[in-house]
């Protein structure tokens, strides 16, 4: 294969997008061939934004099956991505799906379930993995330079939404169409990177769930969770789209230090000696690990985002290139999202791994219509 012919699912905000730097031939090694959309709207801004030679489908199904395109990057609502990911992987075609995997781990394992046995590459459009900050905070955990992690905290409360954003879309911030609120719609970037940094999910979990509380809607805006983990590290992730200004710090304690986050900056406060092995000889009562404050040298901005995905996708699938963000990851941070739900609505601690059909059916309370009588 020379170059991988995309097709692109869905023309809302992030399709466009996907479709215009494809165009626009920013990916080598690929090309666009073929957007669908249900929407006449969305057909007349493909004719008029998009190349000639790009065949605009009303049909995804069509789409699929129409022998110009290799690989699709499916952009729909949340609760269609694993369906149509399905199908996609049933016509022998790689595929890239934008973020959440879906919006309840089951019907996201069943995907990855297909996804394994199809053999085709699948990737899921978490952009912020090319942030070489984040890169550099994981590359610090993992090689050991922090030591094991004891503590983590991540106040993510910049993701500022007024009533206006909310009331631009009657799709927007219910549970039968968009599967949640925050967590489900700006904060899976966060969560993601939580778990990628980490490179652990939690054993449990105690979340507090606020439905409604800044706006006028029927899902969470407001969310505190306490997560514990198997190696007996804890933390504690704050979101929110009701605070202005906002706040957005991660922090990371290990045993050899603290990393904290912020403002697209690492600051590094290294122990000169493990704090288990300055506990274990100190003898003076008021002594603390001497810390040396270390800024770290990141460069690259804030990374190449939505195309750098596509393009390390298409590199996958043209010279097996390992993919940042695998498709399969994304079962992760759904994981923690439902988990999170659930524990808010039981009232209750919920363990990693859940009774996903005890999630399921309480999602599904709140996806059927209401009776308002």
């Amino acid at each position: 294969m020379a170059e991988v012919r995309f097709g692109i699912v869905g023309l809302g905000g992030m399709g466009r997008g996907h479709a215009q730097y494809l165009a626009a031939g920013q990916i080598t090694g690929a090309v666009l061939t073929a957007v669908s959309d249900t929407s006449p709207t969305a057909q007349q801004w493909a004719e008029k934004e998009l190349p000639a030679g790009v065949h605009f489908f009303d049909s995804y199904t069509a789409m699929l099956q129409s022998g110009i395109v290799d690989a699709v990057i499916v952009a729909t609502p949340h609760y269609f991505h694993p369906d149509l990911a399905v199908q996609a992987f049933s016509q022998q075609l790689h595929v890239l799906i934008e973020k959440p995997a879906g919006v309840y781990t089951q019907q996201v394992r069943q995907m990855n379930e297909v996804a394994a046995s199809s053999g085709k590459v699948f990737g899921i459009m978490f952009n912020q993995r090319t942030n070489p900050v984040f890169q550099k905070v994981r590359d610090l955990i993992h090689s050991g330079e922090l030591g094991a992690v004891k503590r983590f905290n991540w106040i993510v409360t910049d993701w500022y939404r007024s009533q206006a954003y909310y009331d631009s879309g009657s799709w927007r911030a219910t549970w039968a169409q968009e599967g949640g609120g925050i967590l489900m719609n700006q904060a899976p970037h966060n969560v993601d990177l939580l778990l990628w940094t980490l490179g652990m999910q939690p054993t449990r979990v105690r979340a507090f769930c606020h439905f409604g509380k800044h706006r006028a809607i029927e899902v969470e805006d407001d969310v505190t969770a306490y997560m514990e983990c198997a190696n007996g590290a804890t933390g504690v992730f704050i979101t929110t789209t009701g605070d202005a200004p906002g706040t957005n710090r991660y922090e990371v304690t290990g045993e050899r230090g603290k990393i904290v986050v912020e403002d697209n900056r690492i600051t590094f406060w290294r122990l000169r000696v493990p704090e288990p092995e300055f506990n274990a000889t100190n003898k003076n009562m008021w002594a603390a690990p001497e810390t040396w404050k270390i800024e770290i040298p990141v460069s690259g901005g804030s990374g190449l985002q939505h195309p750098g995905i596509t393009q390390n996708f298409t590199n996958a699938i043209l010279n097996g290139t390992p993919l940042l963000a695998p498709g399969s990851d994304g079962i992760h941070g759904v994981t923690l999202v439902n988990a999170m739900y659930l524990s808010t609505w039981t009232d209750h601690w919920v363990d990693i791994p859940f009774d996903e059909n005890t999630f399921l059916a309480h999602l599904n309370q709140r996806r059927a219509p209401q009776d308002r009588s």
